[in-house]
């Protein structure tokens, strides 16, 4: 007999590799999963600009950081998670423009209005497209925040969760067939979109109270190492499960609090843990720049 539902997740073309770049842009759920790579020493950059909840903000994050690194040279790929939360925006009065923040000013200086799905599309391919413009190894992953909105109503917050599920089901469906070139020559694997299911794994397959945190809105951290694990098993390549393995018991090492750190035995603990990590400096490149940072 099986006593719960576990939702499927289909396996992108291409696997995480150790310690490749990540950049998490979204909710504060993308915080909650960008957390565990860098915890894990993949360089990781989450939210550079703030948490963005709606795809117009998700896409104002997107271009401020391609402009940043407007003439930095492509060395490899990068993974993009980007984590929907709302189809809500905010409009400015006073501008017309979309605000990624109100900063707490009054609500009569907004307009409030929802993007359809049409619109969310529209502004979740620009974020495409400049990514992959960028950086043709561009891999991206659609999630959609299993964090549900009280403040729209229970039955709203759905409804606009579906927007947001029917949009990125758009994207996907508009670029499967897309082809990129490059110096002439057929690159579209490298165009990688994939959907991950944190929304369904949530809703679906975790469908208990114990699986959230005291407020009963946000999911729970062994909810959070659940989704990790299910990224972890369908995402990641042997030779980056391997890396977890090396450098589990060094992060354990480090997190260590002895009795006596001034003892010679603490010491040459230490010492070999060190070693330790400058030989996965060495093996993994992009692990030692994470911990310089």
């Amino acid at each position: 007999m099986e006593f719960r539902t576990e939702v499927g997740i289909e396996r992108p073309a291409w696997q995480i590799e150790p310690c490749a770049r990540m950049l998490f842009v979204g909710s504060c759920f993308a915080d909650s999963i960008g957390s565990r790579f860098r915890e894990e020493r993949f360089p990781t950059v989450m939210n550079p600009f703030g948490t963005m909840y709606n795809p117009v903000s998700v896409w104002h994050t997107i271009e401020k950081v391609l402009e940043n690194r407007a003439g930095d040279e492509v060395q490899d790929e990068q993974w993009v998670f980007i984590t929907l939360g709302t189809n809500h925006i905010y409009i400015l009065k006073e501008t017309g423009e979309v605000v990624d923040n109100c900063q707490k000013r009054p609500q009569r200086l907004f307009d409030e209005r929802q993007l359809s799905v049409e619109e969310c599309a529209e502004w979740l391919q620009r974020s495409v497209d400049a990514l992959v413009e960028a950086n043709p190894l561009t891999r991206i992953v659609f999630t959609v925040s299993p964090i549900r909105y009280r403040k729209y109503g229970y039955h709203e917050s759905q409804l606009s969760k579906a927007t947001l599920l029917l949009a990125v089901e758009k994207v996907l469906n508009d670029n499967a067939r897309r082809t990129v070139m490059k110096d002439g020559e057929n690159v579209a694997d490298a165009r990688m979109l994939t959907y991950f299911p944190a929304y369904e794994i949530v809703n679906d397959e975790l469908r208990d109270y114990r699986f959230y945190a005291p407020d009963m809105i946000h999911p729970s951290e062994q909810a959070v190492d659940y989704i990790w694990e299910r990224l972890v098993d369908t995402y990641f390549s042997d030779s980056a499960k391997q890396y977890l393995e090396e450098w589990r018991p060094l992060k354990e090492a480090l997190g260590h609090r002895p009795f006596n750190a001034d003892s010679e035995e603490y010491r040459l603990f230490m010492q070999k843990t060190q070693e330790k990590i400058a030989a996965m400096s060495k093996k993994y490149p992009n692990f030692a720049q994470e911990l310089k940072g």
